[in-house]
């Protein structure tokens, strides 16, 4: 049993694969239409006019249904539960994980999605929230080199070292003078980075006057010219070497944009992989969602998998406003089911929560909204088991193509097509785990591509040629010239199977891009402007794409429900209920 006396939820299995990727297993279903007696509603209504949505009363606490069961979903049922809600939380896939899902096959652990540990201090910040910290809960790995780049017309490749200083040196031998332009550039984003932190990172928006700090007032001349120019001109600012430069501009990728499109505060990422360095979780990033999931029952939290949500149910409220009033929800048998609840959070794609769970007059984001919105790439994922080793990898490697714009241009410009050849992505966690059979390689490709649906998911034959190119390209660059007959597994994922297991707006592999238009305050808010008590976590709602980001959204929703303006992180550990 779990505590408070529900019926505890199953152990996370070794395998996070979303549909329809794996064959859906069936799940038992304890939950059932919980009535409330009609006093219990008008107690709760007259409690959230007078008192913080987050302070159990009466020693009842309210009752908060969660949507979704990725990182974002789990780590806001924590995080709730923790604080002495009664919370519920509803996955449609049978496994937990959502876009970090897991996929094992003939001794192979393959990660589905997330494969760059960055930020590590917002891990643990949520860990420690939670009463823990990363070291109890993660075994990490500071990889040493960071990454390889190959570049098309280059036999040699430059690894990216684990600090700031060996990477200095490295620019400056190859570019004479830029060591000393990488020093300046690392320390604005270093600076940059510390100042969203304390600013922009941990708020929700609701108030712009907690952004009116004296540090903020000091920084906006630089913040305007931060915002008027693209991240590629910033970096060709430092360097005039295009490998150089790509390296530089390629972290515009982690935010699901382009380097010419990204504003260059985004410079900050810089600081991350070529200061602060790069790590892996042994385990896999399976390993995170687990450690995430098993604190959230430990909180209290009920998940239900196999749980599709097919409406947000609502109330007439003040004021003309309609009030959240809990989910419908349906199992693999398709048996309904209802959810009854004062705060409903979804951590789903926000497209998809707002376009098919909310009737249209309570929708805050309609689908004109997303008309006019710029989705990240999607993806053509390949999961190789490769015989015998592959030292000419390393944990990372990405391959970048010399027309750099032109790869840009194809994935998201006016007429987007499968750029051919494609700067691409290849992780090989069997340099750091045994994710492998012995004599084996573990390689996870990734290639940007259209967010496009119609493009397929992995049976396509467009999305299969895709992976065939990207194979060869590997091959050809890498020097490997019997990759392909030497692959013994493989697995193939587009498009059209993001929309279909998570629900992804268009199919995008990450989320809707962080164009200067969908930044900070300008990002979708995280609470319903309709319906009150609902409100929103993930990569498609602020801070925005990423792992790291996901978990500062989900303490975003604890500050929303407190009406917590601040600016800066949750102080630790977070208060409990019962405190």
């Amino acid at each position: 049993m779990a505590p408070g006396g529900r019926p505890r939820a199953r152990p996370l299995r070794g395998a996070l694969p979303p549909h329809p990727i794996h064959p859906r297993l069936r799940t038992r279903h304890d939950a059932r239409a919980r009535p409330q007696p009609r006093e219990d509603e008008d107690r709760r209504e007259r409690s959230q006019r007078s008192a913080s949505p987050m302070t159990p009363r009466h020693g009842a606490p309210e009752r908060t249904v969660v949507i979704g069961g990725g990182i974002s979903g789990l780590a806001t049922a924590a995080l709730l539960a923790r604080s002495g809600r009664d919370v519920t939380l509803l996955e449609k896939n049978d496994e937990l994980g959502g876009r970090a899902s897991l996929l094992e096959r003939d001794g192979f652990r393959f990660d589905l999605g997330p494969s760059w540990f960055l930020m590590p201090e917002v891990f643990d910040h949520f860990f420690r929230l939670m009463g823990t910290s990363s070291a109890e809960q993660l075994d990490l790995v500071r990889l040493e080199p960071g990454y390889r780049v190959y570049s098309e017309g280059h036999t040699e490749p430059i690894d990216i070292a684990a600090t700031r200083a060996e990477n200095v040196a490295l620019f400056e031998s190859i570019e004479r003078g830029s060591g000393a332009r990488l020093e300046r550039y690392l320390d604005s984003a270093g600076e940059v980075y510390e100042l969203a932190k304390r600013r922009f990172l941990y708020t929700t928006f609701e108030s712009l006057t907690p952004l009116l700090a004296a540090d903020v007032i000091r920084e906006l001349p630089r913040f305007v010219k931060l915002f008027g120019t693209d991240l590629d001109s910033a970096a060709g600012a430092v360097v005039s070497d295009d490998r150089l430069r790509q390296i530089l501009g390629y972290p515009a990728v982690f935010l699901g944009s382009s380097p010419y499109t990204t504003p260059s505060m985004y410079h900050l990422m810089s600081h991350l992989d070529l200061e602060d360095g790069v790590y892996y979780p042994r385990g896999g990033f399976a390993r995170v969602i687990e450690a995430i999931a098993d604190l959230a029952r430990e909180a209290g939290v009920r998940i239900e998998t196999g749980a599709s949500v097919r409406r947000i149910r609502t109330e007439a409220a003040r004021r003309r406003r309609a009030r959240a009033t809990g989910v419908e929800w349906t199992d693999t048998a398709g048996d309904p089911h209802v959810e009854e609840a004062s705060v409903v959070v979804s951590a789903a794609d926000l497209h998809h929560t707002e376009t098919k769970l909310l009737p249209p007059a309570l929708r805050t984001y309609p689908q004109s909204y997303w008309d006019r919105k710029t989705p990240g790439p999607g993806a053509v994922l390949l999961s190789l088991g490769v015989r015998g080793e592959l030292p000419e990898l390393l944990h990372h490697t990405l391959f970048f193509t010399k027309d750099w714009r032109s790869n840009f241009d194809a994935i998201g410009g006016p007429s987007p097509y499968v750029p051919d050849p494609a700067s691409l992505y290849v992780c090989k966690p069997s340099a750091t785990d045994a994710v492998a059979p012995e004599g084996h390689e573990n390689l996870f490709v990734l290639v940007p591509i259209p967010a496009d649906p119609s493009l397929g998911g992995g049976s396509s034959d467009t999305i299969r040629a895709a992976g065939d190119r990207a194979i060869a390209q590997i091959a050809d660059w890498a020097d490997i010239p019997d990759l392909a007959e030497r692959i013994t597994v493989r697995h193939d994922v587009g498009p059209a199977d993001f929309v279909e297991s998570i629900n992804a707006w268009r199919g995008t592999m990450l989320g809707p891009a962080h164009t200067l238009a969908q930044s900070a305050l300008f990002r979708a808010g995280n609470a319903s402007k309709r319906v009150d008590g609902l409100v929103y976590a993930g990569g498609s709602t602020i801070p925005g794409i990423g792992l790291p980001m996901c978990l500062i959204s989900a303490e975003l929703v604890v500050k929303r429900l407190n009406g917590d303006t601040s600016t800066e992180a949750l102080p630790v550990p977070l208060q409990t209920g019962h405190e």
